[in-house]
């Protein structure tokens, strides 16, 4: 579970840098679905990490307006980052930075 979980956060981080969103969104959609329905922050930071990669997906399609709520969402569950107790919270805070380079640096 460790390694596979380890796997799917280095391959949304790589679609992300290739700025594959809709692929970012497929590698940590095989982490969060499964564990969807639990009361826990760190499968809300999941989602609010899909959210991103969902806004930037949008923007890349011409759809602003979606892209904000979605981007929305996620910035609702950043503050999840400080809260989350994981073995993953080095790669989640790494997760954070890129994708806000993306979105305040490069305007995505």
């Amino acid at each position: 579970m460790y390694s596979k979980h380890k796997k799917l956060l280095k391959e949304f981080t790589l679609c992300i840098e290739e700025e594959r969103f809709y692929d970012a969104h497929e590698a940590l959609e095989e982490i969060w679905f499964p564990r969807r329905h639990e009361d826990n922050n760190e499968v809300r930071l999941l989602k609010g990490f899909i959210n991103a990669s969902v806004a930037f997906e949008l923007i890349k399609r011409g759809r602003q307006k979606p892209s904000d709520k979605a981007w929305a969402n996620y910035i609702k569950y950043r503050p999840l980052l400080y809260r989350v107790s994981s073995p993953f919270l080095n790669d989640y805070h790494k997760l954070a930075r890129e994708l806000e380079y993306l979105k305040y640096q490069k305007k995505i």
